[in-house]
């Protein structure tokens, strides 16, 4: 790809590792960002010692495309503990993987949430999916998470108590409604591989992916609109900010409402929406969490609340405190009304606690937060080089909805790019 000229469009995830690849090549790659930053929906904010990432996020570590695009070492994960606490009122009580979390195999065996037969099951999925290659996992069921659940003997007790909370907030769909194979997947990465964030916040990827971009010679241009897309048979054409760019290939990697009108491609454009509110406690805030998720057994309002300062003491000065809660879909109600449900839900949860004082610092209201996911979603999602001409389409909207399909469809363009180029 020598002497090849290559324009990125949209530095997320899936832009900034396309771009890194072609320019590892050879190519001369010059990328656009209609934004100041970089990294699209993985970002986070830094403000008075506090970290604040956009929404709640966390990153699988065994996702093979992570273990491929990303040094997680230099990242300085810090875990959360498997499992999660079911929280309703006047009751807490711990769920966990024995395997990963041998500290709670009491707590967990005693756990009245759900069943002794689940908790089988649970092992018992865990061994069939141990061992099953990650691309296999990813097979177009024709089944929802709710039906594979039944489908495998969970009871109705298991799915609404622990995974309908818990998986609403990987899915955003606390029905499960979302395909099996989804389930499936996310369920092996959680059991193969820690759940953590960076210390300095998930904004730190896309930090590291830009980082890695520049150091092979990527020119990230930011504040930058591509106006316009025109492919041709030997090139491509992109108008920004009133000019024209010309190129031997474009990688347009932007969210898909923009990726549809920039290309004409059919891309899911209907999405599932979150808000997530950020607390503090500068006088620190004793949850007892030990670094897991609080999930809510008694209703969605929040889904889960998440003490980020157990499993990251860094994402808050020292002696403070930072905690996030979201609740599933667009809401009406007001931050300020929002933040008093989150309050209630805790006071209610911890009855021998005081937690009035928390103190409501960002509110991030995600409408776009992930694309739908029902059952045999893959067959209707757009393909690489769907585009006309050299134009070639990156973004977990072309895999599936997570940073494993925008890390994995950034490398996928890449290759179409250098075969066809």
């Amino acid at each position: 790809m020598d002497d090849a000229d290559v324009v990125v469009v949209g530095g997320g995830l899936a832009g900034l590792v396309a771009a890194r690849r072609l320019a590892a090549r050879g190519a001369t790659v010059t990328l656009f960002e209609r934004e100041h930053d970089v990294g699209g929906r993985v970002r986070s904010r830094h403000d008075d010692g506090y970290t604040f990432d956009r929404g709640f996020q966390v990153l699988f570590s065994a996702y093979p495309a992570v273990r491929r695009e990303l040094d997680l070492s230099a990242l300085d994960l810090r875990d959360f503990r498997p499992g999660a606490i079911i929280a309703r009122p006047g009751q807490r009580s711990v769920l966990s993987d024995p395997l990963g979390d041998p500290e709670a195999v009491v707590e967990s065996a005693l756990n009245r949430e759900v069943t002794i037969g689940d908790k089988v099951r649970t092992l018992a999925l865990r061994r069939d999916l141990s061992g099953t290659d990650p691309t296999a996992l990813l097979g177009g069921a024709e089944r929802t998470t709710r039906e594979y659940l039944a489908d495998r003997g969970f009871s109705e007790q298991f799915v609404e108590h622990f995974a309908a909370p818990f998986y609403g907030g990987i899915t955003l769909d606390r029905s499960l409604s979302t395909s099996a194979d989804v389930f499936e997947y996310t369920f092996a990465m959680l059991s193969r591989g820690r759940t953590a964030v960076p210390a300095d916040g998930m904004g730190a990827i896309s930090d590291q992916l830009a980082a890695r971009a520049g150091g092979v010679g990527v020119d990230v241009v930011r504040d930058s609109s591509v106006e316009s897309v025109t492919g041709g048979e030997d090139g491509a054409t992109v108008r920004v900010d009133g000019e024209t760019v010309d190129a031997d290939a474009v990688v347009v990697a932007t969210d898909p409402s923009a990726a549809q009108a920039l290309t004409g491609v059919d891309a899911p454009t209907t999405g599932k929406a979150c808000v997530t509110l950020w607390f503090v406690a500068p006088n620190g805030l004793e949850l007892e969490t030990k670094g897991r998720i609080l999930l809510n057994a008694a209703d969605d309002r929040p889904n889960q609340v998440v003490h980020h300062t157990e499993a990251a003491p860094e994402y808050a000065p020292e002696g403070a405190d930072v905690l996030s809660a979201t609740f599933l879909g667009e809401q009406d109600a007001t931050d300020d009304d929002l933040a008093g449900e989150v309050r209630d839900a805790l006071a209610s949860w911890y009855p021998e606690r005081r937690v009035d004082g928390i103190e409501c610092r960002h509110v991030d209201r995600i409408e776009f937060a992930q694309f739908a996911q029902p059952p045999g979603f893959q067959a209707s999602l757009p393909g690489v080089r769907d585009p006309d001409g050299r134009v070639y389409l990156a973004g977990d909207y072309t895999q599936w909805s997570s940073i494993q399909g925008a890390l994995e469809s950034g490398r996928v363009a890449a290759e179409a790019v250098a075969a066809d180029t």
